[in-house]
């Protein structure tokens, strides 16, 4: 593959969020756009995020499961390598899953890789787990519970709990240290920017496709909503 060697072109970063809803197969990772989202997702994103004008996406979808199950499972870090294509191993480096755990996660892309250091930030049981990248890069997000007074109409028919579950990612492109990877020869910090920041939106839907299917413990179609103001995604 040949890399170019002048800086990239950065997109547009005006703020413009754009709305759409993806009915996805059982096959994690395989969408279809099916028509405009409603903005509820939008109104997830943290005000702080906002403020400090970083890129975000929100992907969020109902899983038929209480409240407390659905936020007991995400609280397991380690167990999201199982769910990317490119998180190959989470460790954790101390705490329990509470506020100050710690965690490296070891991504692996084309001929690159890279471990990426978190911290868990903020709980509120069972809504809220918030975590930041503490660094090389200004990234955070958070996953938000959301319980529904009863399962939706098209729910299915041994559904007896539902909630509304979001995954936030907030980064700033413009705050990644390239001293960080070995690239290789003829290609650009700028190149590779350019090629793996769209991957994050395939990333976020996947992880979120793999945690329901294991929360209800069965395939099924899924309906996301994903909400982005990233000219990247």
């Amino acid at each position: 593959m040949k890399g170019r060697t002048e800086t990239s072109r950065s997109p547009s970063r005006a703020r413009r969020a754009r709305n759409w809803s993806v009915r996805s197969s059982s096959d994690p990772g395989v969408g279809e756009r099916v028509g405009s989202g409603r903005p509820n997702a939008y109104a997830l994103m943290t005000p702080a995020a906002l403020q400090r004008g970083v890129d975000t996406i929100v992907v969020q979808t109902t899983v038929y499961a209480d409240a407390e199950t659905v936020y007991d499972f995400l609280l397991d870090f380690p167990g999201y390598a199982s769910y990317s294509k490119y998180l190959t191993d989470v460790r954790t480096r101390t705490g329990d899953g509470g506020v100050g755990t710690r965690y490296a996660l070891r991504f692996a892309w084309w001929k690159l890789s890279y471990t990426a250091h978190s911290e868990v930030v903020g709980v509120d049981p069972p809504a809220t787990i918030d975590w930041e990248i503490i660094k090389d890069i200004d990234a955070s997000g958070a996953w938000r519970v959301e319980p529904r007074d009863s399962p939706p109409a098209d729910a299915p028919d041994d559904a007896t709990a539902a909630c509304t579950v979001a995954l936030e990612i907030n980064f700033d492109p413009d705050s990644a240290d390239a001293g960080v990877l070995n690239l290789p020869a003829l290609v650009s910090f700028g190149w590779v920017l350019e090629k793996a920041i769209p991957l994050i939106r395939n990333e976020a839907e996947r992880v979120i496709q793999r945690a329901v299917a294991d929360i209800e413990g069965r395939s099924r179609e899924i309906s996301l909503e994903i909400t982005t103001d990233s000219a990247y995604l």
